[in-house]
């Protein structure tokens, strides 16, 4: 499975980049993610329910950032196991250009199904993938802007209390 996107986010680079690199926002944002927990800086253990057609699955996997390049890209690697259901591996590249005070978010996935779910076939697997995809983004975009118009809200407050308008 192969997928590109791209998304504009009302916030700047920076917002975004700590948002992608924050557990609990992305816990928030991955559907039925159970937990999310940092083991390293670049390490963290997941646990995601999905259902794929007539198939549920709690998919246990580490995630791990790559090709770090704050506050421009990373690589997301997942290798998880959902027991008898089967197995996710997966690639996902961000690239973040700042466009004014918004973000532009493009990505890059590729993933491979092993076990159960490979058996469902390629159009169910990418329409779930797809389905997933938009649910995230449209989380992730929210609290990234949520974020962004807290940190101008904040910088507006300093400006006129020092009388620099």
């Amino acid at each position: 499975m192969d997928m590109t996107g791209e998304e504009r986010i009302a916030a700047k680079r920076q917002i975004v980049w700590q948002a992608l690199n924050n557990p609990n926002v992305l816990r928030k944002c991955i559907p039925n993610c159970e937990s999310l927990e940092k083991k390293s800086p670049t390490e963290m253990l997941a646990t995601v329910k999905f259902k794929v057609g007539p198939i549920p699955a709690t998919f246990k996997g580490d995630v791990t950032l790559t090709n770090l390049n704050a506050p421009e890209s990373y690589t997301l690697v997942v290798d998880g196991q959902g027991g008898i259901a089967g197995s996710a591996k997966g690639k996902l590249d961000v690239k973040l250009v700042e466009d004014g005070d918004e973000t532009i978010l493009t990505y890059k996935a590729g993933a491979e199904i092993g076990g159960r779910l490979a058996m469902l076939g390629s159009k169910m697997i990418d329409s779930s993938a797809k389905k997933v995809a938009a649910s995230f983004f449209k989380k992730f975009s929210k609290i990234a802007a949520k974020r962004g118009a807290k940190t101008a809200n904040r910088a507006d407050k300093v400006t006129d209390e020092d009388g620099d308008e």
